[in-house]
This record gives structure tokens, C-alpha cells and sequence, in this order.
């Protein structure tokens, strides 16, 4: 429960309309300041002053990311299309009571009213624009992709601790999410009988192809496809991967779920990306839009779409390692389900159904 000087000062914060567009905004996921700027159509100072309050009343929460700060709902707070976490613990008691009150502010609020209509177009049209830069950059990158990667990790051992974590298999079928040149179909090609992997750039795709024919792995295949609905049945797939494309994504947290609804009893999800780090070049020059994850954040978006997780393992740099070189983490997390294969959901009959 709310003290009365915290509800007054709660009720105080958001009884204004841009805040209260704002608090509409982020009910669909994090944003930061430049974003809600351009939404809003109103100065970045103007914007951060009504975070600011918004933030001292509890209503809303910080997340920095280098020199970008991302602006969420407290947890207990539900949104209306995804639910995006941060990188810091499970919300105090009083910040979900907080949540709890922006729900009801929420639903009392009337979600076709024109000024909110367009406020979500233009939220919209911005993760587009985040999404089609993001593909832009791989379009015009796709052939020196593997070559780029490797400027940032040690690819050898991170493939190594990739093979030790999802394991031998067999796997019926494996979902391979932002499949990019097909490296992870191609390294894991001995574990599985039939592969996909999924990407939305058509460029990305043709290299992968080529790459996978030039290899001679005919048992895996590409397609075009969105992570963040992916044209597959429920629990399908033994061994599904997101290897190092949650950080290109304005919404990481969306596309984990829709990866753990692949799963089958039984089966593994596997997610590689970078721990936290400031290398703003990153963001700057190759479309990163998230500066790595927090062990816990990843667990947690885990553990809510249903999964145990098994295994974290962070895979720092050598220190003789010259340059920026960045820390991978790797998460593996299991269905809590016996392991089941049934005929409706075999490899086969799964990829016959998307042709």
C-alpha cells in the first residue's frame, strides 16, 4: 500500500497528459529519450524533466545503457503487447504497488483516443526504423559479416562453449533465430537431422545459402522468417539457438518468448550475446542497439516464458588481448517437460508445413 504522501505525489506526477502519454508509451515497451522526443514531437529537455518526475514518484524506471538511458514501467505494471525487463533486480514492493496504480490509470484510459492512436503510429514507426537500419547495416555488411564478429570476440572458444552447452544431441529439428551467414546451422550440422534458420535479410540469407551448399549440409536450410513471430507450431523444435542477434533488437525480451514457445518438452534454448559493456562505436557503426545484457535480465526473460535455466557462462577475453575485445555470455535453459516427439511435430511435417 501507498502512504497518502506517496499517492499524492504519485497522482501529482501523473496528472498531466504528456506524462501520462508517456507512461501509454512505454505500456508497449522501453523507450528512451530521443525516442519519446520524436514521438512526442517536444524538446529533449521538456521530455527528460517529465521522466525525471515520473521517475522520483516510482512510476516509471532507469536502465543506462552507455550514454543512452531506456525508460521502462515497474515490473508490476502489465503492457499491452510485450513485456520489456531491465538490467536491474526484481522491482522493490513499493515501486509494484506504483505499477499496480499505473494499471488501473491505464485502464480507465481510452485506448482509441486519437492523441494516443497517433502517439502508438509514431512509436511504431520508430522500431521500424530501428529494425530496418539494424537490416540495413547487414544488408550492405552481409559478405564480411563473420569477418566483423570475429573483430569482437574470440569466435573459436565461444563456438567451443556453444557445442559443450546445447550438448550432442540428436535433435529432430534445430531453430537456429537470426540465422545471419548460417554459421551456427553450419557448426552444429553433425547434432541435428534437419536445421532452419530465420532471418529477415534477403542479402544475409543468399550468403547463408551459398555458404551451407558450399559446405555440403543439404539437411539444413534458411528461410525468410521474423523472430518475433516465427511461422512455426508450438513446441517443435528440440534445440532452438539466438546466437548473438538479441542486441541488434529493440525488443530482446519479445523475441526470448517467442523462442521458448519453440521448445519442445524436454528441449533447449541456448543464448549467446555480449555481457555489458561501453563501446558506443558499436551502436554508432554496427546497429547495436542494446550494449550487451545483464546475466540476470536474459534468466529472467527465461524463467517467464516457462523455462529452467540450466547454465550461465561468461567467456571474458584473454588478457594478452589487444583492442576492444568484448565478454560473451552464454545462457542455456531447458523445457521443464518430458521429452516428447509427437508425429504432428517432426522435423518433416514441421518444415512441409511452411513451404
Amino acid at each position: 500500500m501507498l502512504s497518502s504522501r506517496d499517492l499524492v505525489t504519485a497522482l501529482k506526477a501523473a496528472a498531466e497528459p504528456t506524462r501520462l502519454r508517456i507512461l501509454a508509451l512505454l505500456a508497449l515497451g522501453e523507450l528512451n529519450v530521443k525516442d519519446l522526443t520524436r514521438i512526442l514531437g517536444q524538446s529533449q529537455p521538456r521530455i527528460s524533466r517529465h521522466l525525471k518526475l515520473l521517475a522520483e514518484a516510482g512510476l516509471v524506471e532507469r536502465a543506462r545503457e552507455g550514454s543512452w538511458v531506456y525508460f521502462r514501467l515497474p515490473e508490476a505494471a502489465p503492457v499491452l503487447e510485450t513485456k520489456s525487463m531491465g538490467d536491474t533486480p526484481p522491482w522493490a514492493p513499493e515501486a509494484a504497488t506504483g505499477g499496480q496504480m499505473i494499471h488501473r490509470l491505464l485502464d480507465v484510459m481510452d485506448q482509441d483516443d486519437p492523441v494516443l492512436l497517433r502517439d502508438r503510429q509514431r512509436a511504431e514507426a520508430v522500431r521500424r526504423e530501428r529494425e530496418e537500419s539494424a537490416q540495413a547495416y547487414f544488408q550492405s555488411q552481409a559478405a564480411d559479416w563473420d569477418r566483423i564478429r570475429a573483430l569482437h570476440v574470440e569466435e573459436a572458444k565461444v563456438e567451443r562453449a556453444m557445442v559443450d552447452a546445447l550438448g550432442d544431441g540428436p535433435f529432430d529439428l534445430l531453430v537456429d533465430l537470426g540465422t545471419g551467414t548460417g554459421r551456427t546451422l553450419e557448426l552444429f550440422s553433425g547434432h541435428y537431422r534437419r536445421g532452419l534458420g530465420l532471418d529477415l535479410n534477403h542479402e544475409m540469407l543468399a550468403y547463408a545459402r551459398a555458404k551451407l551448399d558450399r559446405a555440403g549440409i543439404h539437411h539444413a536450410q534458411v528461410r525468410l522468417g521474423d523472430v518475433y513471430s516465427v511461422a512455426l507450431p508450438d513446441a517443435c523444435a528440440d534445440a532452438v539457438v539466438i546466437h548473438q542477434m538479441l542486441h541488434f533488437l529493440s525488443d530482446p525480451a519479445r523475441a526470448v518468448a517467442e523462442a521458448a514457445r519453440l521448445v519442445a518438452p524436454g528441449g533447449r534454448l541456448l543464448v549467446v550475446d555480449f555481457a555489458p559493456h561501453e563501446l558506443e562505436f558499436l551502436r554508432e557503426n554496427y546497429a547495436h542497439e542494446r550494449l550487451g545484457f545483464a546475466r540476470a535480465t536474459i534468466s529472467q526473460w527465461l524463467e517467464e516464458a516457462g523455462l529452467d535455466v540450466v547454465e550461465t557462462h561468461d567467456l571474458a577475453p584473454d588478457r594478452s588481448a589487444t583492442g576492444d575485445r568484448l565478454t560473451v555470455s552464454l545462457w542455456l535453459a531447458r523445457h521443464p517437460g518430458q521429452s516428447r516427439r509427437p508425429a504432428a511435430a517432426t522435423a518433416t511435417g514441421v518444415l512441409e508445413r511452411m513451404e
